[in-house]
């Protein structure tokens, strides 16, 4: 991926398939911004895809090892899933 283009609102309004043509011919995706302020990235759709699977990979990950952990540790400290609720509502809990 190529560095990326900084561009205002009204600059990608007025260009908007020029910007599309360049995240999808070149890779370059356009970071838009909206009074001086980063509000968004346009990248292209296969681009988009990859990082939304890399964003699934890690999160299954990561939930992967809290499981593992969780069960490393055993069962000290388990609470129910009614006791942990009747907590939850309790005035002191």
């Amino acid at each position: 991926m190529t560095e990326p283009v900084v561009a205002s609102m009204a600059e990608v309004r007025s260009h908007l398939a020029d910007v599309i043509d360049r995240a999808r011919r070149d890779g370059t995706p356009t970071v838009i911004t909206r009074r001086g302020k980063e509000e968004a990235v346009l990248v292209d759709i296969d681009e988009y895809r990859r990082l939304r699977h890399l964003a699934e990979q890690a999160e299954d990950a990561w939930l992967g090892r809290l499981a593992d952990e969780a069960e490393a540790e055993g069962t000290a400290g388990f609470l129910s899933l009614e006791a942990m609720a009747a907590q939850c509502r309790s005035p002191h809990g």
